[in-house]
């Protein structure tokens, strides 16, 4: 039996923390993992979303994404038509809602009807039973891509139901993804969720360090100004398998579809391309006028080194 000590840190209950390892420290070299090949094929929506989100043009799987945005931005509505193009394009998607009822979505649908295709747990249909199960029984299942909305009312629902910490319900969640980013399902998918996450009033991010370690990008969803008739638009601020910093704009002002503006995505991806193109060329003149002047550099020292030995020799015969 491992002895345990009580630690109170700043701000935060009392925590029990073992004063001897559990289990044997081990290293890894990364030439010696092996993998399933296919868990590096990234996943398409058929969309320029494909290329926004990795540099292998797809959205990656076994992967974790927090999404966050200004309210009335469109967070949902973009999630859900990611998801639905990528069900539409093969895969295996469900959508965990704990913030919306049945006849919110259906009116969601009438809208994008593409949206009624895709397989819904409402998390408040069960707020008398046990969420905690019903959600590791339907995961059980296995899925490709799972969206939550949002992770704080999905932890807040089963803390709440299961007489759980904040802190508790927030590392069984964490937990149960990881798990399933491993592919431990009875489908044997690598799953990557994409949560939706609420932000404090300064517009920043609300998680624990474990969330923010097992996050693999962090996706914001903003207006370009500050009215909700600015121009809206999607931007990674971290990405472990993409860009970060690249915007890519969009409108949802007609039906079916969230218009993503992929000409001007295009064309800013060429602007950027010839920039760096440029760069790249005077960075290279740069290297070869150095080049230049330590040539001569060195042809004006071996040339002073003659005229010096030549005086040294004349100064001798003197």
């Amino acid at each position: 039996m491992s002895v345990i000590r009580n630690r109170k840190r700043k701000g935060q209950s009392d925590e029990n923390l073992p004063i001897e390892l559990t289990r044997k420290t081990q290293l890894i070299q990364l030439q010696n993992l092996k993998y399933d090949p296919s868990i590096f094929v990234t996943m398409k929506s058929g969309t320029i979303v494909d290329e926004f989100f990795s540099n292998k043009h797809g959205v990656p799987r076994a992967c974790n994404f927090i999404l966050i945005g200004d309210p009335g931005v469109g967070k949902t509505t973009v999630a859900l038509d990611i998801v639905c193009d990528m069900k539409a394009e093969g895969a295996k998607a469900l959508f965990i809602s704990a913030e919306m009822n049945e006849i919110d979505l259906y009116e969601y649908m009438e809208r994008f009807p593409k949206f009624g295709t895709i397989d819904i747990l409402l998390l408040a249909d069960y707020s008398d039973e046990n969420p905690k199960l019903v959600i590791e029984n339907v995961l059980a299942e296995g899925y490709d891509i799972v969206l939550g909305d949002s992770f704080a009312e999905i932890i807040g629902e089963v803390q709440e139901s299961c007489n759980m910490s904040s802190r508790a319900s927030e590392k069984w969640l964490i937990d149960l993804m990881c798990e399933h980013n491993k592919g431990n399902n009875d489908a044997k998918k690598y799953t990557t969720f994409l949560m939706i996450q609420q932000m404090t009033k300064g517009g920043k991010f609300v998680g624990s360090n474990k969330l923010k370690h097992n996050t693999t990008g962090m996706m914001e969803i903003r207006f370009d100004g500050t009215s909700e008739m600015a121009p809206r638009y999607l931007e990674f601020s971290k990405n472990r398998r993409g860009n970060i910093g690249k915007k890519l704009y969009f409108s949802l002002e007609k039906a079916n579809n969230v218009n993503y503006h992929e000409e001007q995505w295009h064309s800013e991806e060429e602007n950027r391309n010839r920039m760096e193109n440029e760069l790249d060329a005077l960075q290279k003149e740069a290297e070869e006028f150095d080049a230049l002047l330590n040539a001569a550099d060195v042809v004006e020292s071996e040339e002073t080194d003659a005229i010096m030995a030549s005086v040294s020799l004349s100064e001798d015969e003197n």
